[in-house]
């Protein structure tokens, strides 16, 4: 630990094995082998070359490429370029936007647009370091209290330099030979990388200051599978879209394992003693009971009103793609009428991409307003949909159980459970909001299993654990 109480990451290993918690901490699966080769390959490739240490870490850490942008950040904490600002030119740390602070930023972005112009990555990396030191600071101290990208990026506004940059290598003779829009494009990609440099710089400048560990477990974005349902934006959907038929796979085959050992049954005890009296009396072969289990039934029944809508429509398409498991799968959407949308699923319909937008136009989901009703979705359920659920029938609910403070109707989902042969509610809220505002999710909860299910990690394990074979 360093005097001001952050902690003081020195020597290679002290950097692989905070870089190896940091991963841990953000769910990858790196066991005490794979830390050991990491440090072998690092003894192999040196540490004169930065990238190729990065390429030697990522390949003996990682399990698959979606978890290599959160690795590139963590190893830019870890092991971060030494970048050496030659001086500030006039910009002090935090500058107040005066006029000697405008020159300077004037003459930082027209250094930035050559950069990006010539493609020098070396000078960008020191421009991004630059760009930090003068106008990324805040706060009241002798120094500065902290460094902050967006700060930095406001004022510097890379991404208005396309025209400058465009017309840098127009004049310089490097104009590709393709059309300006794929030119614009290349441009806007290298501006982004700029972006990212300042980012990455900026979460540097913050790691000295409070210690890496701290950084890397709040200041970079987790993977895909852990974001919250609830807070993922459509870039993040997508992404999770994107590893449904690799989970699915896993889950298939988890599924097929669990078939095969409830398959063999428990010991039949008379066959058993029969056997043994060709053995004087000793079991030494039990005879197990051969079971003959029927595929079970499954439906789904979900809220795809307002944040929850990414939750179900996830959770929807994994669960068509396991319908190989199942005699029967059966999809019903609602918000505050229910209708069943298992055509809109089927393996040949349309990219799971646009869901959302065909559920909404194909299924008759509302009524007079707009606003999920649990109550009546699940009484419509029960009384419109009651041949869907029988004794073979497990049954999932996905909502967080809002009503609007409409009346709930427990009846209904009291007269869904005790026709199911189990009913799993999977509530994207955390178990500290439920019973807050309109929610009635303890009310439900009395009637029928629920759980927190937050993000597409704890979906899969649950789905994995609580799907009957």
């Amino acid at each position: 630990m360093s005097g001001d109480g952050t902690a003081s990451v020195t020597g290679p290993v002290a950097r692989l094995t905070g870089l190896v918690a940091a991963l841990r901490d953000h769910g990858f699966g790196i066991g005490t082998g794979e830390t050991v080769d990491a440090g072998l390959a690092l003894e192999a490739v040196g540490f004169a070359d930065r990238e190729r240490m990065r390429e030697a870490l990522a390949a003996t850490l990682l399990h698959g490429e979606r978890q290599r942008p959160v690795f590139d950040r963590v190893f830019d904490l870890y092991f971060p370029a030494v970048v050496t600002v030659p001086g500030r030119h006039g910009v002090e740390a935090g500058g107040t936007g005066g006029a000697g602070d405008a020159a300077a930023l004037a003459a930082l972005r027209a250094r930035i647009a050559e950069a990006l112009a010539a493609g020098d990555t070396a000078l960008l990396d020191r421009l991004a370091a630059e760009a930090v030191a003068g106008f990324g600071g805040y706060g009241s101290g002798p120094g500065t209290d902290g460094w902050s990208s967006y700060q930095t990026l406001s004022r510097l506004r890379p991404e208005t330099l396309l025209a400058r940059v465009r017309a840098a290598r127009t004049a310089a003779g490097r104009e590709p030979d393709f059309t300006d829009r794929l030119l614009d494009d290349e441009i806007r990609r290298a501006v982004e990388g700029f972006r990212e440099r300042v980012r990455t710089e900026a979460r540097r400048r913050v790691a000295e200051l409070r210690g890496r560990d701290e950084v890397a477990r709040r200041a970079v974005a987790v993977t895909a599978d852990r974001v919250d349902f609830l807070l993922a934006g459509r870039e993040q959907l997508e992404e999770l879209r994107r590893t449904v038929r690799p989970l699915a796979r896993k889950l298939a085959t988890r599924l097929a394992a669990r078939r095969r050992r409830a398959a063999r049954g428990g010991i039949d005890l008379r066959r058993t003693l029969r056997g043994s009296l060709s053995t004087g009396g000793v079991p030494v072969r039990p005879v197990l009971r051969r079971r003959r289990p029927g595929r079970p039934e499954l439906v789904l029944l979900c809220d795809v009103s307002g944040s929850v809508a990414g939750f179900a429509q996830f959770t929807m398409v994994l669960v068509q793609a396991l319908h190989d498991q199942f005699s029967r799968v059966r999809v019903f959407a609602f918000v505050n009428r229910c209708d069943e949308v298992t055509g809109l699923l089927s393996p040949g319909a349309a990219d799971p991409a646009g869901l959302g937008e065909r559920i909404l136009a194909g299924a008759r989901l509302t009524g007079w307003h707009g606003q999920s009703d649990y109550g009546t979705a699940l009484d419509e359920f029960a009384e419109r949909y009651a041949d869907a659920v029988g004794p073979r029938t497990v049954v999932f609910v996905l909502g967080d159980a809002r009503t609007n403070n409409a009346d709930p109707r427990p009846e209904a989902l009291r007269l869904i459970a005790e026709r199911a042969r189990r009913v799993h509610w999977l509530n994207p809220e955390q178990p500290a909001l439920w019973g807050t505002g309109d929610s009635v999710a303890p009310l439900y909860a009395q009637l029928v299993d629920m759980r927190s299910c937050r993000n597409a990690r704890q979906l899969g394990e649950l789905i994995a654990r609580l799907l009957p074979v």
